[in-house]
């Protein structure tokens, strides 16, 4: 609207902002009024050509342009023209429209958990490491940095959402609340029983007596000065780093380094890979509580995992015995001798055949020997020494000595612990 003074119409047009004030000089009058440049117009919007005059034929032959996205700007107005008042073309456009969609396939946002493999893998292919990561080592190199990508992609608040771990003690089973948080403060305490024996600096501190995995972490736990938080993801993952460096600086001689767990010793090569599987088993426990899609670790690095417990088996079915949790040997064999054996058969990536004695810890499993077999799935098989499943859960196939399978089951989820 237009006032009857013209306001209006200055209204309309757009606001005039002064130019830059010219410089003063001995010359300059400066009791003349400024200069005042005309206002500008405001600039126009282009004008879109109109669709172009395309017969019925010329544009059902471009739907299927349409559909792909692929028709000009032009050319679409005058499909999108078309299909309004159109009812077989129209018709005929939602068809394939629909089946484009059928040709993208869906995926989601999260990268492949193997693609840093493949990459690294790539890169080393065409440069060697000058100091390559030992192969004993990989899997724990693998499994923190899978962890670590994990804790990168949740927020502030699922730090704090609720972790239930288990595992058993005495033939029960053993639950514990905790947070995410939390579950990486028991992974750095527990971890730091490698970095001590190598020489690198305890999360609990120096002059820590021997501690077994569960009394360091609730050790640890209470030396905080409040919850655990998401600013335990950095020391972890330091640790971490160190301990992958150390190694693969120290040379060969490293790999049979003790390692003590409190009750019990391992080489520092079955170490790491013992901390390998604990990653990995509490990172699904954190992955589950935050719902997030996870796997397994690799093929080979999963049959490390599964090969060390079945080395374990003999040892903990002998402790077992001496407590009386488990059948008396039935046969007595000299060290390096063949006794009786289960055949342990597992399937799917990292499966394998193995032959857990009886007898002895130090006699020889064989397949000329066996009074048992047992036949489970890989990841159901670590899912019973984590102490997730109980004995009676696992072994899909059975056959055989039913006492000996049921002290050797008992025996593989009596190796979780905290």
């Amino acid at each position: 609207m237009t006032g009857a003074n013209g306001e209006g119409e200055d209204l309309a047009r757009a606001p005039w902002i002064p130019g830059p004030r010219e410089a003063a000089d001995d010359h300059a009058d400066l009791t003349a009024p400024a200069r005042r440049p005309p206002p500008a117009d405001p600039p126009e919007a282009p004008e879109e050509d109109p669709p172009p005059d395309l017969s019925h034929t010329v544009l059902k032959s471009l739907l299927g342009a349409w559909a792909l996205s692929a028709c000009s700007g032009a050319e679409t107005r005058a499909v999108e023209e078309h299909l309004t008042a159109c009812a077989p073309c129209a018709e005929e456009a939602l068809r394939l429209r629909d089946a484009v969609t059928l040709l993208h396939e869906e995926r989601d946002l999260d990268l492949d958990p193997l693609l840093r493999s493949r990459v690294l893998e790539n890169c080393l292919g065409r440069r060697p490491a000058r100091i390559p990561v030992p192969a004993w080592a990989t899997p724990y190199d693998a499994e923190t940095a899978r962890l670590d990508a994990l804790l990168r992609d949740i927020g502030e608040s699922e730090w704090h959402a609720p972790v239930r771990l288990k595992w058993y003690e005495d033939d029960r089973p053993v639950r514990r609340k905790s947070t995410v948080a939390g579950v990486i403060g028991h992974l750095l305490a527990v971890d730091g029983l490698v970095a001590g024996a190598l020489g690198l600096a305890d999360p609990l501190g120096a002059g820590v007596p021997e501690l077994t995995p569960t009394e360091r972490t609730e050790r640890f736990w209470g030396s905080l000065d409040r919850p655990p938080n998401r600013e335990l993801r950095a020391p972890w993952r330091e640790q971490s780093h160190a301990l992958i460096r150390t190694v693969s600086f120290a040379g060969r001689g490293v790999s049979n380094l003790t390692v003590t767990y409190g009750d019990f010793a391992l080489p520092l090569k079955d170490a790491l890979l013992e901390r390998a599987f604990g990653c990995w088993l509490h990172a699904d426990d954190i992955a589950n509580a935050v719902a997030y899609p996870y796997d397994p670790p690799s093929g080979p690095h999963l049959h490390g995992m599964i090969d060390l417990a079945a080395r374990l088996l003999p040892a903990a079915l002998a402790h077992r015995r001496r407590t009386g949790r488990a059948a008396p040997p039935r046969r007595l064999v000299t060290a390096g001798a063949p006794g009786r054996s289960l055949h342990l058969e597992v399937e799917g990536a990292g499966g394998g055949h193995w032959y857990i004695a009886l007898d002895s810890p130090a006699a020889l499993g064989s397949a000329e020997h066996t009074v048992a077999q047992v036949a489970m799935d890989g990841v159901e098989f670590c899912q019973l020494v984590a102490g997730h499943i109980s004995p009676e859960e696992a072994a899909a196939g059975q056959d055989g000595d039913r006492e000996a399978i049921h002290d050797v089951l008992s025996a593989a989820s009596s190796l979780s612990r905290l």
